[in-house]
């Protein structure tokens, strides 16, 4: 008699990327965001959509679950929230207004809201949010043994959090809690800055090499006071998130000369500034952090999740300068990942199952946890709408892409399972050629819609990363940034070095000068052969045909949008844009063969772009 599988569904929802993960036995089997099947970009409601499709995939019912766990404990977050609004009374009646609805009607009563939406009766668990943010670090990484460090805005009350992982155990031995906030502090910067809470942090990441450190002091001197272990605290009377409905006040605008940037203005030599200091100053605290856990810890390797594990940049230094030997980042390390935190959760700690690391593969299978679509389904699609298009034995295919990226076409390649987690790695990924020089600005203005300062990242074969970047590890997550090798970069003229700003951006810094940021760095992805080998094939094809093993990959998105998930998404993106051509698995669709679409919106005006 076979014993019987055992299914665990973890759930994030009701604060931002609303997410589902279905693991069977301990192993994931899949996870999405809601966002992704509602096309609400960051959709925070119940995840029914993400939860369907976990279901579907493991092919049970909502009724075969041996298990839910939610991500966080509501009752707690609730007495945060009352705490704080009687802390600063009256001044928060607004917000209070805003946000007791929701909470006495639907937040609360999670338990019953799970059971209702699922048709479920059986057990459902809560773990402490920042439980699940360390659950998600660690136990999908591949150490036995490991730090684990999380760091976000807030979960219930704690913002920031280190312990250890040991096989199927978690221990949280110290936190910080608000208001004190990594992350709240960012968003600070981000809303000051004038890009959107929750979205826009990676804006101000990218925009920070254009500036100098010309607020850093200042930002100690008043606003944030960091300890050598990594501890600090802020002066709340500079921020408004405790009471008021905005980030900032108006003792932070006189700080710093003046109201927030208005969105979609000019952005100034001030905000680049502005970023630079914020982010140095985020750097130094994770680094001080590192330092702690390492020394509090004892252990090599570190394993990270929470918002703030996706400053790129500051995982980077932390990995350089750090002791650590080898850092792990759960690729969906914001609030999405505490679904899959969630379910391991149950899996190792609830139902106590042991767990086996093997010291170097993850478990996470290169995140590719999301949707799939056969040649049969593609094909269907294609052939409802009649759409022109050319179906291609894979070397074909492979060798006409090639060909293609390096005639610099810019390729929509839709192929596999999705990514799970914000980033875009081969899978639903816009793609093109890192040699070219106009290729940041095509794929800024023309393709993605968006901010022409915003770099785009390399993927690179692994085999071949230390090459081009000073970087010697895996990045297959795209968490990890580094600086282009010292040969190949170009040396600039007297009149590029005195440039200012973004002025910067158009010099030619490298012989990959599509991914060289300002700085000479890049947000690197290293393509593995084991967990994507056709994005591994078309690479090693492109290097057979240039000599160079680097492409651009950028979310396959336009802004204010998510990334696709269905064919159907992914050919209203291409036709929205100056995607060239468009891979949907072994079909190939030519932008020149196709009819404009009927009614579409026009995205040029919608987002307010030349």
């Amino acid at each position: 008699m076979n014993k019987k599988n055992i299914y665990i569904l973890g759930i994030s929802a009701y604060y931002h990327d609303s997410a589902a993960c279905i693991v069977k036995d301990g192993k994931i089997l899949a996870a999405a965001q809601e966002e992704r099947f509602s096309r609400k970009k960051h959709d925070h409601r119940f995840p029914n959509g993400a939860i369907k499709f976990c279901l579907e995939y493991a092919g049970i019912k909502a009724s075969d679950l041996d298990l839910v766990a939610f991500y966080d404990k509501p009752f707690l977050k609730f007495e945060r929230l009352l705490e704080t609004y009687l802390t600063f009374a009256p001044a928060g009646i607004k917000s209070f207004i805003k946000a007791m609805p929701l909470w006495i009607k639907e937040k609360l009563w999670m338990k019953e809201l799970i059971k209702k939406e699922l048709g479920y009766e059986g057990k459902i668990i809560f773990p402490e949010h920042h439980e699940s943010h360390a659950a998600s670090a660690f136990f999908p990484s591949p150490f036995n043994e490991a730090a684990i460090l999380t760091m976000d805005g807030v979960g219930e009350w704690t913002t920031s959090s280190y312990g250890v992982g040991k096989g199927s155990s978690i221990e949280l031995w110290a936190d910080i809690k608000f208001p004190h906030s990594p992350g709240l502090l960012y968003s600070a910067f981000t809303y000051y800055t004038g890009f959107k809470v929750n979205s826009g942090e990676y804006k101000v990441m990218g925009l920070a090499p254009y500036g100098e450190p010309k607020y850093k002091k200042l930002i100690y001197d008043h606003l944030i006071d960091v300890k050598d272990d990594g501890s600090f605290r802020m002066n709340m009377d500079y921020f408004n998130y405790c009471q008021g409905l905005t980030m900032t006040n108006s003792k932070f605008d006189k700080l710093f000369g003046g109201p927030p940037r208005v969105p979609e203005t000019n952005l100034t030599q001030k905000d680049m500034d502005l970023a630079r200091s914020l982010q140095d100053v985020t750097e130094e605290i994770v680094l001080k952090m590192g330092n702690h856990v390492y020394k509090e810890t004892g252990y090599k390797n570190l394993t990270l999740a929470g918002g703030v594990a996706l400053n790129c940049v500051a995982n980077g230094k932390l990995l350089r300068e750090g002791p650590f030997e080898n850092i792990w980042i759960q690729p969906a390390a914001g609030d999405a990942g505490g679904a899959l935190g969630a379910a391991l959760i149950g899996w190792y700690c609830y139902l106590a199952n042991p767990r086996i690391a093997d010291a170097k593969t993850d478990l996470q299978g290169g995140s590719y946890l999301g949707p799939a679509f056969s040649d049969g389904e593609i094909e269907s699609f294609i052939k409802k709408h009649n759409y022109p298009s050319k179906k291609l034995v894979e070397d074909e295919l492979i060798k006409t892409v090639s060909k293609l990226i390096a005639e610099e076409k810019v390729i929509g390649w839709f192929d596999g399972r999705m990514e799970f987690g914000p980033r875009a790695l081969g899978a639903r990924s816009i793609i093109g050629d890192a040699r070219s020089s106009k290729m940041q600005a095509t794929m800024n203005i023309k393709i993605k819609f968006r901010e022409g300062f915003r770099p785009f990242a390399p993927s690179v074969l692994f085999e071949k990363v230390n090459d081009y970047f000073e970087f010697e590890k895996e990045s297959p997550y795209m968490l990890q940034v580094a600086d282009v090798k010292k040969e190949r970069r170009i040396k600039m003229t007297e009149d590029e070095e005195r440039l200012w700003g973004i002025d910067k951006l158009n010099v030619v810094r490298s012989d990959i000068p599509a991914i060289t940021h300002v700085d000479y760095s890049a947000r690197l992805q290293t393509v593995h052969k084991e967990t994507n080998p056709r994005y591994h094939k078309l690479i090693s094809q492109f290097e057979k045909d240039t000599g160079c093993a680097v492409i651009i990959n950028t979310s396959f998105n336009v802004r204010g949008e998510p990334i696709v998930c269905t064919p159907e998404d992914a050919y209203k993106c291409f036709m929205r844009t100056n995607i060239d051509y468009l891979v949907l698995g072994n079909y190939l669709l030519s932008k020149e063969d196709q009819k404009p679409l009927e009614k579409d919106v026009d995205w040029k005006k919608e987002f307010a772009l030349d």
